[in-house]
């Protein structure tokens, strides 16, 4: 464990600086909360020689509450299928996109956010619809504005100050300047050439995605030469905040498809076209997936860890612990919808088929620190850009906050909760850190990242929660996305297992979650 000293000097040579005042930290609260790490690691050691002690039968059972189960398990109420249960580790259902609360305001515990999505991803397009989010007017679809967020939106702290954006732009040289004007066109030449979908599986994956999915993006960078500091800053930046590994870690095809697949490049001075817009709320995702839960009521089964998939003559055979009564449930059930992490399923499915041994083998995970800090009161800001929803700061090894005071519609300054967010790497080591390190600190490490542009911090902070995700979201490395082409069925037709989870897919956003699992919900078996 690193000694507190150590942890500081290491923020200041990540571009924050050492914390005025830390002394004051302790008066500071604060625990672990949102996820039971020992629920997940009972697959390392299952209880032995011990007998169910009740037997539940569905026609389906949908192991894991993440947003690909939640969808798998919508999907299943739009043909009215009822008989199923879907079982969840945690004690609320949707993986890294749940909420919480904090003082009484609520806060993600994971994503934050949603782009407005594009045709692409039309099974997304019907949820929002169905939620009222959007609507068509006057043959047009329009977004909820209160749900779309408020403006301004996104802020960097750079050169001592805010501004707007977080593209580093104020007091940088000509040449910064060209390269991003480069970088654009590169990526608008790329959108027009080779088509970039999200989900990604909507689009054919050709000769140009396998050569940038050869290589990690920062070879990429370098043989077209774009070298620069602050672009290279900013898109590794991307990377971590999308991905949780860097350019010298993901490959060339995730470090475009980020931009090409969505809203390109603007470069300062550039294309006008605005950016996608995207939805959010003061608990992140959390409101998504809550809507989701919501309607299952008792078919939904928290606090389960799934011990053992077996596929029978029947159907499939699945055995639970229930965290609750500490005892064994065995479920039956015609169908298993396995909306789990290829590395978990890959251990619990008896005899896996050989597409899921392999995607568990090459699978790499990053893990995910979210620490929301409760504020008695509004921070002193430094000049420039006034507060927004997205706050980053050059140089830090944290990938910024949000404030869940934004989306309200008070505009009176007040408490509020900022979410700051820490991807630590994909290593083994800081996977060990993030679990072993005691809270206090995570406390001293989220007060020193932000020390730089809030000195006044530990004056008005509260209550610092911490979630840790030691497997948060799998890494595109190179080679990842040709390996999700090939696995793109993963579920036999007639089979009795269907899997549906974001690991497929290579990467882990939302809409790669959500559209396999709807898929995997009406693709039922007819027995």
């Amino acid at each position: 464990m690193m000694r507190r000293r150590s942890l500081l000097a290491a923020t200041v040579a990540g571009g924050a600086l050492a914390l005025p005042g830390c002394e004051r930290a302790p008066g500071i609260a604060g625990d672990f909360t949102g996820t039971s790490p020992g629920r997940g690691h009972l697959l390392r050691e299952p209880p032995r020689g011990m007998a169910p002690g009740v037997t539940r039968r569905v026609h389906t059972l949908i192991a894991g509450g993440g947003v690909a189960g939640l969808a798998a398990a919508r999907a299943l109420r739009l043909q009215g299928r009822d008989d199923f249960a879907l079982l969840e580790l945690e004690d609320t259902a949707g993986g890294n996109s749940r909420a919480g609360s904090l003082r009484g305001m609520a806060c993600p515990l994971g994503a934050h956010y949603l782009p407005v999505p594009g045709d692409d991803a039309h099974e997304v397009q019907d949820l929002l619809e169905e939620l009222s989010l959007r609507q068509r007017v006057a043959g047009r679809w329009q977004y909820d504005e209160r749900h779309l967020c408020h403006s301004p939106q996104e802020r960097l702290f750079f050169n001592g100050e805010w501004q707007d954006g977080l593209l580093p732009v104020q007091g940088v040289g000509a040449a910064t300047l060209a390269q991003y004007t480069r970088f654009a066109q590169r990526i608008a030449q790329l959108q027009r050439t080779a088509r970039f979908a999200l989900p990604s599986y909507q689009a054919p994956f050709t000769s140009q995605h396998a050569a940038l999915d050869g290589m990690t993006f920062a070879r990429w960078l370098d043989e077209e030469g774009l070298d620069d500091a602050h672009l290279r800053w900013y898109l590794d930046y991307c990377c971590r905040d999308d991905y949780g590994a860097g350019i010298a870690t993901v490959s060339a095809w995730a470090g475009v498809h980020y931009f090409a697949s969505r809203h390109g490049f603007q470069a300062p001075g550039g294309d006008d076209t605005p950016r996608d817009a995207v939805l959010t709320w003061p608990e992140g995702n959390g409101w998504l997936t809550r809507q989701l839960a919501a309607p299952l009521g008792d078919r939904l089964r928290p606090a389960r860890t799934v011990l053992r998939i077996a596929e029978t003559r029947q159907g499939v055979e699945v055995d639970a612990w229930d965290h609750a009564t500490r005892t064994l449930e065995r479920w039956q059930a015609r169908l298993c919808i396995v909306a789990l992490p290829v590395f978990v399923a890959a251990r619990i499915v008896q005899d896996p088929p050989a597409v899921l041994r392999a995607a568990a083998a090459r699978a790499r995970y990053a893990p995910w620190l979210v620490a929301n800090i409760h504020l008695r009161a509004p921070l002193h800001d430094r000049p420039g850009a006034p507060p927004s929803w997205d706050n980053v700061l050059y140089g830090s090894a944290g990938l910024g906050y949000v404030d869940a005071r934004h989306q309200l519609l008070d505009p009176r300054p007040g408490p509020t909760v900022l979410t700051w967010y820490h991807a630590p790497g994909p290593s083994p080591q800081a996977r060990a850190q993030l679990l072993d390190a005691p809270w206090s600190h995570w406390r001293a490490h989220v007060l020193a990242e932000l020390a730089h542009a809030h000195p006044d911090l530990p004056d008005v902070a509260t209550q610092i929660d911490i979630t840790r995700y030691g497997h948060a979201m799998a890494v595109p490395l190179p080679g990842a996305r040709h390996a999700a082409a090939a696995a793109a069925v993963v579920s036999p037709p007639g089979g009795v297992l269907r899997f549906a989870h974001s690991d497929w897919s290579g990467y882990s956003v939302f809409e790669e979650a959500f559209t396999r699992g709807h898929h995997a919900g009406m693709a039922r078996s007819g027995a």
